[in-house]
């Protein structure tokens, strides 16, 4: 059967023109060929493709680098105030870290003693119930888990005695079964900001109720703060840094306070009860006589070639204590090196407010601190088992460290009360030492309840339990221009040094820097000291 060729739309898609097909022979022998529009468009939009598949992760991420500002640490140690857990508190805000409930009246307010403005850069109101401070619970507070032996304390601290309820925090002292308590009678709480959130200088003050009844000794309930490179209740970390605030190279950074049996006051006029030894000390461990070379084991910073001397100083807002019947408060910061009889210069240097509530405190120190303090009459009212229920007392502290014109001023129920002028803990002679400085460390804020015979005798029988400290809120000032929050300034830097030796600081088993592990050290060398060492 005869077969008919029909020619069909599409034939030119298989059979180019012939004219077109020869005047483009020597291209395709060249490996080239011609393209259409339509060519070009599938090209065009290939090449808007890989455009925006390149400004997508390589252009976007490089621009956001250069752009972005770096993310702020809000005062803790690590990026957005995050703690161990990464968590990012809501009361990130202003300059510091400032709770959302703090009222807006308390934002900034008159500095007590200097009468200069000052602005919030921290506070904690405690307003939502039933918040947990085990590690890694809480962006800046943390309660331990041991036991407080440095002071020999009855209790043990435990993170489950301290929650917020009613608007305040609360932490309880209570009795426990010793089977199940680490073989103690009694579980407390301490919780601390350590590493977390630091300032140095300014104004910081608590609300708080103090707990038992203000006729009955025996409770031990504290606030206070220390150094960044000590952490309270980790005796290693502590070793050779408290209660030091020192920077000069002398007799005075070394152990028991002498060389070679000088100065005779080291060795006569000290503690009676051993033997009239000065100090007990083993010497400033992160001293200003540390030889050059000695970056591993020295945080630094340095002065020219020689290192600053640093420390773990300690002021306490306050120790409830109760004396004839009498509620009372000890107002106080500890220091070494000592002066003979841990008698400092407290003639014109001890500003009393009100001698008819306030008076030296008598105990001046020991082979292991000096102390100065004022113990005052607290408000009667503002105890747990007082009548007037629901009383709370502002205590806190007012300080500008350093050396000139630097000075520590401490307040009782609202009012100044008294205050250290730097010059009482100033250069001693007769000891050989150099002046002590108001604390220039960063320093952390702790809350705790505990017990022991070593604040004075009691019987516990005569307390009642569970007793309860509570907080109402905590807030920290500074002056706009002197702001310094973080717990490792580039002043006094504490983040290398922590990381390097961070055993120290989350294992309280280690009771001492030296020492081998078998009795409880570390078992680290110490800088050497160029006054006892040819560096």
């Amino acid at each position: 059967m005869p077969m008919t060729i029909e020619k069909e739309d599409d034939d030119w898609l298989h059979n180019p023109d012939p004219k077109l097909w020869a005047q483009t022979k020597h291209l395709r022998r060249a490996g080239f060929f011609s393209l259409n529009w339509r060519g070009f468009r599938d090209v065009g939009c290939l090449a808007v493709l890989i455009l925006i598949i390149f400004g997508a992760f390589v252009g976007y991420p490089v621009t956001s680098a250069i752009l972005e500002k770096p993310p702020s640490t809000n005062g803790a140690f690590n990026i957005g105030g995050l703690n161990a857990s990464g968590q990012v508190p809501e009361m990130t805000i202003h300059s510091g870290l400032i709770d959302k409930d703090t009222p807006k009246e308390a934002h900034s307010k008159k500095a007590p003693r200097s009468g200069k403005q000052m602005t919030l850069v921290f506070s904690d109101e405690f307003s939502q119930d039933g918040r947990s401070f085990y590690p890694g619970d809480d962006p800046y507070w943390e309660a331990v888990d041991l036991h407080y032996w440095q002071t020999n304390n009855l209790e043990w601290y435990d993170p489950g005695q301290i929650t917020t309820k009613d608007g305040h925090l609360e932490i309880r002292l209570e009795r426990a079964d010793a089977t199940h308590n680490h073989n103690l009678n009694y579980k407390g709480g301490m919780m601390a900001t350590w590493n977390k959130f630091c300032f140095t200088g300014g104004y910081v003050e608590a609300s708080v109720t103090l707990p038992g009844a203000n006729n009955v000794n025996g409770l031990w309930p504290a606030i206070w703060m220390m150094g960044n490179l000590g952490r309270a209740g980790y005796g290693a970390s502590l070793d050779g840094l408290w209660p030091y605030s020192y920077d000069s190279c002398d007799v005075g950074t070394l152990k028991n306070q002498s060389l070679n049996g000088v100065p005779a006051a080291a060795t006569t006029e000290g503690d009676p009860k051993y033997a009239n030894s000065l100090s007990y000390l083993s010497g400033q461990r992160l001293s200003a006589c540390t030889c050059s070379g000695q970056d591993d084991t020295h945080p630094g910073p340095k002065r020219g070639n020689s290192y600053v001397g640093r420390a773990a100083p300690e002021i306490d807002f306050f120790e409830a204590q109760v004396e004839d019947g009498v509620g009372k408060v000890s107002q106080s910061a500890q220091f070494a090196p000592f002066d003979e009889h841990y008698s400092w210069n407290n003639a014109t240097n001890a500003v009393i407010e009100n001698p008819s509530i306030s008076k030296l405190n008598g105990f001046k120190g020991n082979v292991y601190q000096e102390a100065t303090s004022v113990v005052t009459t607290s408000n009667q009212n503002c105890y747990e088992f007082a009548p007037a229920t629901g009383c709370f007392a502002t205590y806190g502290v007012e300080y500008k460290p350093g050396f000139d014109n630097a000075y520590i001023s401490w307040i009782n129920d609202g009012s100044l009360a008294w205050t250290l002028l730097q010059p009482g803990i100033g250069s001693n002679s007769h000891v050989g030492i150099g002046p002590r400085s108001i604390p220039q460390e960063p320093m952390y804020l702790i809350m705790n309840l505990g017990m022991s015979q070593n604040f004075g005798t009691f019987d516990p029988t005569e307390l009642t339990f569970p007793a309860t400290m509570k907080v109402d809120w905590i807030r920290v000032y500074q002056e706009e221009d002197q702001m310094n929050i973080g717990c490792s300034p580039k002043d006094f830097p504490t983040e290398a040094y922590i990381s390097r030796y961070s055993e120290a600081y989350t294992n309280p088993n280690l009771t001492t820097w030296t020492d081998s592990r078998a009795v409880g050290g570390f078992e680290q060398t110490v800088p050497l000291n160029g006054l006892t060492t040819a560096c």
